[in-house]
């Protein structure tokens, strides 16, 4: 097991600095100047350009600027803003838990309805209620985020006023944060409504941001269940006289969980990818929103910082999925 683990870590390293360089390189091809965008309507004079240039350090090679990037990865130091001019870590971990509270929401959406779905279509193949399953999962996933969230907030927002537009919670709570969690500082607050102000809130940045991974959560566990089914084991269980859901459950079903499992780790990626757009369409105030902003105001450290602080946490999710492919099934973790 020991060995398994060591030699996924040894993965990530020349991950992680491929992430580096892409982050680094990223930002730089948009155009624009960083130093002008910062001076904004006022302007700079030649001079003070110049000046800032060189104390942001823009002044030099694009390799050189890496390097130094690099160096201060190694020790620690993400940068600091150039707007804001505080630490990119400290703003990352003030605005992540908005992000992965959002994320998570989105996940327990995305599975709780995806296995079932699945399962459902794979169990009933052929029939109008697969046929059904797999028309509406197909139309989740070709719905673009952006024009699927502003359906929503047209129709249960403008039309119906079921729920808010924009924000985490109403403005007439407030209350110190404690975890950065909503759900959960909303319910320590001990402020009638809020707790059911910030579920409000949370409703429709869910359902957008986890129909996609819901539609391909539930597709795969299709495909992984039918495969499955026509295993020789599963017939063998079937004409013993099994009961057929506990055929599915305990036979079909664990050994279809690896490529689910494998989607599921994925779609975290997705999740922190479709972050953005749904936090700029509901002003969820987490990280997406965050690098959105960076990246108009050319702000180089924060969308260095934060892209690459994402993909870390992408490849921790990864990590763990592939930890998760030997608890289920012991033969991959001995190298079978």
């Amino acid at each position: 097991m020991i060995r398994f683990v060591l030699s996924r870590l040894a993965v990530l390293v020349p991950t992680f600095l491929g992430v580096a360089f892409v982050a680094f390189i990223f930002i730089r091809l948009l155009p624009g100047d960083p130093v002008e965008l910062m001076a904004g309507e006022r302007g700079t004079t030649p001079e003070r350009h110049a000046e800032l240039m060189e104390r942001f350090g823009f002044d030099r090679p694009w390799w050189e600027q890496y390097v130094t990037f690099l160096g201060n990865i190694l020790q620690g130091d993400l940068g600091r803003s150039i707007v804001t001019k505080a630490p990119i870590l400290d703003e990352f971990l003030t605005l992540f838990p908005a992000t992965l509270e959002l994320s998570i929401c989105a996940m327990i959406f995305a599975v709780a309805l995806g296995l079932p779905a699945g399962v459902l279509a794979a169990t009933r193949r052929g029939t109008s209620l697969d046929h059904g399953v797999m028309a509406v999962t197909l139309t989740g996933y070709s719905m673009p985020i952006f024009w699927w969230g502003l359906l929503l907030i047209i129709l249960f927002s403008g039309i119906l006023q079921w729920t808010p537009v924009s924000g985490r919670i109403d403005l007439l709570y407030f209350f110190e944060p404690v975890t950065g969690f909503m759900l959960i500082d909303s319910l320590l607050s001990d402020q009638a409504g809020a707790f059911r102000s910030a579920v409000s809130h949370l409703i429709l940045p869910t359902i957008v941001l986890g129909t996609i991974p819901l539609a391909v959560i539930a597709r795969q566990t299709r495909s992984a269940m039918l495969e499955v089914l026509g295993e020789d084991y599963v017939r063998t269980a079937r004409a013993k006289g099994l009961p057929m859901r506990r055929v599915i459950g305990l036979h079909a079903f664990r050994n279809a969980l690896i490529p689910v499992v494998t989607t599921i780790g994925l779609q975290t990626g997705v999740l922190l990818a479709g972050a953005i757009l749904t936090e700029t369409i509901f002003s969820w105030p987490g990280v997406g929103k965050w690098l959105i902003d960076s990246i108009f105001r050319r702000d180089y450290p924060a969308v260095q910082g934060g892209l690459l602080l994402i993909a870390s946490v992408v490849m921790i999710v990864n990590l763990l999925v592939d930890l998760t492919y030997g608890l289920i099934d012991p033969r991959i973790r001995h190298g079978r």
